[in-house]
């Protein structure tokens, strides 16, 4: 059974930091490209950066140079280092398995969900 499982969600103040890892079981997840997206209340859930099996990359404009995405394949999980911290920031964050190697931000790429943490950035 694939799961993913995040963790490292939690309230700080703009300009802080937070790392967020994304443990996955049950999944080759080497071979394919991995996301991070986020939710807003009253939003859609959109992509916050992706990164394909060679490492390489993709993140969107708004989080570009703040945050980066990594991954550990002999840990099997997924990280993502969210610096200068803003309240627009402030969402469930969701880690996600793609069906292919191709690295995109678009959600239907995307068919393994974990659950969510929760970010809250405050001023």
């Amino acid at each position: 059974q694939v799961q993913l499982v995040e963790s490292g969600g939690d309230s700080v103040q703009v300009g802080g930091s937070l790392r967020l890892s994304c443990v996955a079981s049950g999944y080759t997840w080497s071979r394919y490209s991995m996301g991070w997206f986020r939710q807003a209340p009253g939003k859609e859930r959109e992509g916050v950066a992706a990164i394909d099996s060679r490492g390489s990359t993709l993140y969107a404009n708004s989080v570009k140079g703040r945050f980066t995405i990594s991954k550990d394949n002999a840990k099997n999980t997924l990280y993502l280092q969210m610096n200068s911290l803003k309240p627009e920031d402030t969402a469930t964050y969701y880690c996600a398995a793609a069906s292919g190697w191709l690295v995109t931000l678009y959600r239907d790429s995307y068919g393994i969900w974990g659950q969510g943490t929760q970010v809250t950035v405050s001023s």
